[in-house]
């Protein structure tokens, strides 16, 4: 059976396709839904083709759906960083930007890198990582509320309260329907063993580390899990004169370094963990907050060790 190259550039609503086949690159868009899924697979049909491999960016949750629908279609998927699509981008010396020519693009880049075909989660991680989704998300609008109270009028703020009540009910249902799937899972209560032996990890932070990095196999090294939170260091450095400030690349995920930063100030405030690692940092000259940013960067590094070699937290070999 042969296998053909698409490009996908997805976005919330819909998706741009492209096509390769032969020397053509034909265009398709789809709306971003389980109809839209059903109507790609038509148009492929249409085309004569019965298998792909689909190159897409890994843009927000956008392309998780679409992912995992061809997959379990028998289709080869694979989900690049947007930093190497942006950086064959400048080297293709791509003067535009539309979405059908991002699509064309990536469709392009997956002809000529051959990136390596994704695997779709467990399920159990799957629904846990929708779990602590939603739950971030009632959380967030919680805090919308609460925000609003004090500067509201008085005719309103009982309804608001209803409603922050109502909120606070869904909170403690999440929370518990997440401890529920966990314990009920022996993979995941295995995993969360292991991440809770780590100093300052408790249990608002486990679930994030389960979801994201589940088992310890979706990485090889620590680095790149670092990498995938955006907790990297990004020199800017040119020549012999230019020395910038070195930041995070933040070109990751923010909701590990969301939940990893309280743990992050426990370790550096209580100084229990760490301790010489930060006084190494300290010697160095180096600012609390970098300080900070380094210990959480330690804290998924750690987590990943644990979770690959399925060994608890051990301070001879994770303290310095």
């Amino acid at each position: 059976m042969d296998t053909y190259i698409i490009g996908i550039d997805i976005a919330k609503n819909k998706f741009d396709v492209a096509l390769i086949k032969g020397d053509k690159i034909r265009p398709k868009v789809c709306q971003n839904t389980p109809a839209g899924f059903r109507e790609l697979i038509e148009w492929l049909n249409r085309n004569g083709v019965q298998h792909v491999h689909a190159a897409m960016e890994a843009t927000g949750t956008y392309w998780e759906a679409l992912a995992e629908f061809l997959i379990d279609e028998g289709h080869s998927v694979s989900v690049v960083n947007p930093v190497r699509i942006a950086n064959y981008a400048k080297a293709s010396l791509q003067r535009g930007k539309t979405d059908k020519q991002d699509a064309r693009l990536i469709a392009q880049f997956c002809q000529r890198e051959q990136p390596e075909p994704w695997q779709p989660r467990p399920k159990a991680e799957r629904e846990l990582l929708a779990m602590v989704r939603q739950l971030q998300h009632l959380a967030d609008c919680l805090q919308a509320e609460r925000n609003r109270l004090p500067v509201s009028r008085t005719s309103v703020q009982a309804s608001i309260q209803a409603t922050m009540d109502a909120l606070t009910a869904q909170i403690n249902a999440m929370e518990q329907q997440i401890h529920r799937h966990i314990d009920q899972d022996p993979t995941l209560k295995h995993n969360r063993d292991l991440l809770l032996s780590i100093p300052n990890i408790g249990e608002k932070t486990m679930p994030w580390l389960l979801a994201y990095l589940g088992d310890g196999t979706h990485f090889r090294r620590g680095s790149q899990a670092a990498a995938f939170a955006g907790l990297t260091p990004s020199p800017y450095e040119s020549g012999s004169s230019v020395r910038g400030q070195t930041h995070i690349s933040k070109r990751g995920h923010n909701d590990i370094r969301r939940v990893l930063y309280m743990p992050a100030m426990a370790n550096y405030g209580r100084k229990r963990a760490f301790i010489p690692f930060m006084e190494r940092l300290k010697a160095a000259g180096k600012a609390p907050k970098q300080i900070i940013v380094a210990v959480m960067r330690k804290l998924i590094t750690i987590a990943q060790a644990v979770l690959r070699t399925q060994t608890p937290y051990n301070t001879e070999l994770h303290a310095h």
